[in-house]
């Protein structure tokens, strides 16, 4: 994946900032506290966190968003141990083992989720407000603060560069180079990345995020052209050349960059289609003090460049100062555009309907 430098000691929170040696009263009203302000600073809130020493996470596979980095660079900051459950749980199951937990000592202090399952369940979070709450898009956080999305990817097309043309389109792929090779990563009706894929579509095609329909007839053009290659792409195919061109997420472009050096990335800017995950803190979280100061660190510039080493878009990235590359980037300037919950539902009914026409 591309990696970015950060011009300068950028701090985008004041949990990135802290020499960890300040001292101070902790913070006694950690659990209902919806900023570091109302803890009383973020030097209370470190010494209260450092005075529960521990934090519970649940769903975090280390290998995932490069959250191993992220544990270890929040215990070697702050010094409290970091108690790692069921990291392969999903979204739900998360929820799930806080509501049996209940208030137990080892309940999840914080959740990592998709966004339309934390929007569903509000109820289930503490407000709280971060430093740099300010910074994220209005339309990447929950007003009241219980859930603000943290780090997602861009719906993009991977490529072989040794065995087709660059793409700088989506018109590129009705061109003669690609007979037969472009790939879904899942079929749309099913799949997230197929899905997203075919919305990536409607939008270059003017098709509005209410309405599929236009990307449907895109990938009709491309049925029609010769270019479509039915394989459902994966790391194998990829690696033996049987789907040069994919439709997936940008953050799985380290995958194939492995096994593949050639492997290149277009996202388009027409607008940029982006899927986030959102942080959220447990009502009952046994940490309270941790859990806010995880929340700080994680949308500070130490815990946002992880975020991103690790293949991910962190929420934050415009402020981090990408250096300029030689692949093609989303305009960081604008908010990515982003489904909600009923567009995905009305796409998802839309394509069982007619997608398999529209191929056949």
């Amino acid at each position: 994946m591309i990696r970015f430098a950060i011009a300068g000691a950028v701090c985008l929170s004041l949990a990135a900032c802290s020499t960890g040696n300040q001292q101070a009263t902790p913070c006694s009203n950690a659990a209902s506290a919806q900023t570091a302000k109302a803890c009383g600073g973020m030097s209370a809130l470190v010494a209260r966190a450092r005075a529960e020493g521990r934090l519970d996470v649940i769903g975090l596979p280390r290998e995932w968003a490069n959250y191993g980095a992220l544990i270890d660079g929040f215990h070697a900051r702050y010094g409290i141990s970091v108690v790692s459950a069921d990291p392969t749980a999903g979204s739900q199951q998360e929820l799930d083992t806080a509501k049996r937990m209940g208030r137990s000592g080892d309940a999840p202090d914080v959740f990592d989720l998709r966004t339309e399952v934390a929007a569903a369940n509000p109820d289930r979070f503490a407000p709280y407000e971060v430093a740099t709450w300010d910074q994220v898009y209005i339309n990447q956080k929950d007003p009241t603060g219980r859930w603000t999305q943290d780090y997602g990817g861009y719906m993009s097309i991977g490529y072989d560069s040794s065995k087709v043309p660059a793409i700088t389109s989506m018109q590129d792929l009705l061109n003669p180079a690609f007979p037969a090779k472009v790939a879904l990563k899942g079929e749309p009706s099913k799949s997230d990345a197929g899905l997203y894929a075919v919305m990536m579509a409607n939008l270059a095609q003017t098709g509005p995020l209410g309405d599929v329909s236009n990307g449907v007839d895109y990938f009709h053009s491309l049925r029609l052209a010769g270019k479509l290659n039915f394989s459902l792409a994966t790391l194998a195919t990829v690696k033996n050349g049987t789907t040069p061109v994919v439709f997936d997420w940008d953050f799985e472009a380290s995958q194939y960059l492995r096994i593949n050096p050639a492997w290149r990335t277009f996202i388009p800017t027409y607008p940029t289609l982006g899927y986030y995950f959102a942080q959220a803190i447990n009502k009952d979280a046994p940490h309270p003090a941790s859990a806010r100061l995880w929340e700080e660190y994680l949308y500070s510039s130490e815990g946002q460049q992880l975020l991103m080493d690790g293949g991910a878009s962190p929420v934050l990235i415009r402020l981090l100062r990408p250096a300029p590359t030689d692949l093609t980037m989303p305009n960081l300037d604008a908010p990515p555009m982003l489904m909600s919950t009923s567009q995905m539902a009305d796409a998802r009914t839309y394509l069982a309907a007619h997608w398999i026409a529209a191929i056949s």
